[in-house]
């Protein structure tokens, strides 16, 4: 699982690449950490190149999504692959976020 965050038009964009499964869970906490300091800016979390997600995966996605909306923020999940899209439908997260 590699992470990387840029800021972008005022908005931070987090760039999510491999697969967040229970063992890249930890580690991309802490990479993702800077979301949670947002601070009230928009945050777009780019799948393109996110390949799977598990349930610790979809904690962390609902932990960013609630401390976003704590400071008025929103969360947009950009270029969710099907695999992934499955996943948010079956568990009901896709009615939670945000789509590009």
């Amino acid at each position: 699982m590699k992470t990387t965050i840029q800021e972008i038009d005022g908005k931070l964009v987090a760039i999510l690449s491999g697969e967040l499964d229970t063992a890249a869970a930890p580690q991309a906490q802490q990479d993702l950490q800077p979301l949670l300091d947002s601070k009230g800016k928009d945050i777009v979390i780019d799948c393109t190149e996110l390949e799977y997600i598990a349930s610790s995966g979809l904690r962390l996605l609902l932990s960013i999504l609630k401390q976003a909306k704590s400071v008025g923020s929103r969360v947009i999940l950009k270029n969710v692959n099907e695999v992934v899209r499955d996943v948010l439908n079956l568990t009901g997260f896709v009615s939670l976020f945000e789509f590009e």
